[in-house]
């Protein structure tokens, strides 16, 4: 209690409080603008933070970090483009409700989802941690690929009505994680003599060409560069408390979802909030809904997706080991000021400790009073004409591209990633599964592996561990809970006697 105290104390010293404020502020700049991510903005500031204390260079990487968690929400809802991998599943039914007239809900929606996911989730791995990290020594490869199957699984339920194209999407992102150097053996794959493609093919590249330059090049195609008429009258949040209560159950099964994905370390948001939209299709009365405007799908996903920060921190703080990209760069800036991070960096640097999880509470507080500030501002973008909004998507699309690695090659991938997403929609293949199996392939690679190479082949381990056992088993009950619904459902409408 003492460190915790003392780190609010710090926070809310004139320069370390404008520090936060700045980070934040930039976060949700970064956030917002496609390609711009979090991980770009922590990235380029680090150098800032060479002069500076170790608390207050947290504080503003803290602020910048959960800042653009939560601002990818705003062009997934505005514009249809993620502005984060953890934006995604937003798009899904935010733009749609967008599109319906509906922006200030949907962003009243995403900024009240994200400060619940961040500042609870950030609370919680405060007083847990110590405890989190010793089951999380016990995790092994066995546990990683059972986790990652079951989340693929959850392809079936994002395709609901069409398994084939389902699994179809899922297996090309499978296949399109597989470009590069293989795992544990380090042998190139598919990359056809170009070196470029040695380190993989690059997820912001991609996501920018699916969802930026397709949802362009296709409302030009169809004539629908029309931007849709919103009403910007803003009362509150734009919803209202009996709305977030009938969420309750919605909302709790995503932050437990985004905060275990969180904590896994490669997982991160990215993943946590397509498979907690997963969950919340399969879930709903009205699966039909999802996809066409439905606000259970924005508050799964964004509280989903900013609970994961707090998973994140968990395991940088108590091992030394990134639970996303985010947290592998704090870990940097960790070392560059000779701090040792690890199981001893709440004996040795307690203060520093303390400061992450303070300034990350403080950043949801912040974040949450910024966005609802803003909020009668960013429904005035669908103001603007199209023939001066699109060329400026183009532009940051084209910018983030290049950012993501300073190379043109990933101009490239972005073009022809566009193309993908057009041919993929004429085909009806669903883009969600195609990311998520592009997300996952790689981790259910490695995973898979290490556990056969430490069991000399014998997959028997992966089913006599208890937790990679309860993963495979929630994976069949997944598929099969569906199908014996639907009979027990059939047996009762023939026993019901003809009227």
């Amino acid at each position: 209690m003492d460190y915790i105290i003392s780190s609010i104390g710090q926070l809310l010293q004139p320069v370390t409080f404008l520090l936060l404020l700045f980070g934040t502020i930039v976060g949700i700049i970064f956030g917002a603008i496609p390609g711009l991510t979090a991980v770009t903005g922590v990235s380029l500031l680090l150098p800032l933070t060479f002069g500076m204390s170790p608390e207050m260079g947290m504080a503003l990487l803290v602020g910048i970090w959960i800042g653009g968690v939560s601002g990818g929400f705003i062009s997934a809802t505005l514009i249809g483009i993620p502005g984060t991998p953890s934006s995604i599943a937003t798009c899904f039914d935010a733009y749609p409700m967008t599109k319906k007239g509906q922006a200030v809900k949907a962003l009243g929606t995403g900024i009240v989802a994200s400060f619940i996911g961040t500042f609870l989730s950030v609370i919680i791995a405060a007083i847990l941690s110590p405890f989190i990290a010793e089951v999380a020594l016990k995790l092994g490869p066995w546990e990683f690929f059972s986790l990652c199957t079951c989340a693929l699984v959850l392809v079936a339920v994002l395709s609901k009505g069409d398994m084939f194209r389902g699994l179809a999407g899922a297996f090309i992102g499978i296949g399109l994680s597989s470009v590069g150097m293989a795992p544990i053996d380090g042998g190139p794959r598919f990359i056809f003599g170009n070196v470029m493609l040695s380190g993989g093919i690059d997820i912001l590249a991609m996501i920018l060409g699916i969802f930026a330059i397709k949802q362009i090049v296709k409302d030009f195609g169809t004539g629908q560069q029309q931007q849709p008429d919103v009403s910007l009258k803003v009362s509150g949040f734009g919803i209202t408390m009996k709305e977030v209560i009938s969420n309750g159950w919605n909302i709790i099964r995503s932050f437990m979802i985004g905060l275990w994905i969180g904590f896994l370390p490669g997982m991160g948001s990215g993943l946590s909030n397509m498979v907690a939209y997963g969950q919340a299709k399969q879930a709903s009365k009205s699966p039909e809904e999802f996809g066409k405007g439905c606000v259970d799908g924005v508050w799964a996903s964004e509280v989903s997706n900013n609970a994961s920060v707090g998973g994140a921190i968990i395991p940088m703080v108590t091992m030394g080991i990134p639970g996303d990209s985010v947290t592998a760069i704090l870990l940097g800036g960790l070392m560059i000021h000779g701090i040792q991070p690890g199981p001893l960096l709440f004996v040795n640097n307690p203060s520093v400790v303390y400061i992450v999880f303070a300034a990350a509470a403080l950043s949801a507080i912040l974040t949450l009073i910024l966005q609802f500030g803003g909020m009668r501002l960013f429904p005035r973008l669908l103001k603007v004409p199209y023939h001066y909004l699109y060329p400026a998507l183009m532009v940051m699309s084209f910018i983030g591209a290049f950012a993501s690695n300073n190379s043109t090659f990933n101009i490239w991938i972005m073009l022809i990633f566009a193309a993908v997403g057009i041919i993929l929609e004429i085909a009806k293949i669903s883009i969600s599964p195609m990311i998520l199996g592009f997300i996952l392939g790689p981790m259910v690679e490695v995973n898979l592996r290490r556990g056969l190479t430490y069991s000399d082949g014998s997959f028997l381990p992966f089913l006599t561990r208890p937790v990679s056992l309860a993963f495979l088993l929630i994976a069949v009950l997944t598929i099969v809970w569906p199908l014996i619904k639907n009979q027990i459902n059939a047996n009762k409408k023939k026993a019901e006697p003809l009227s």
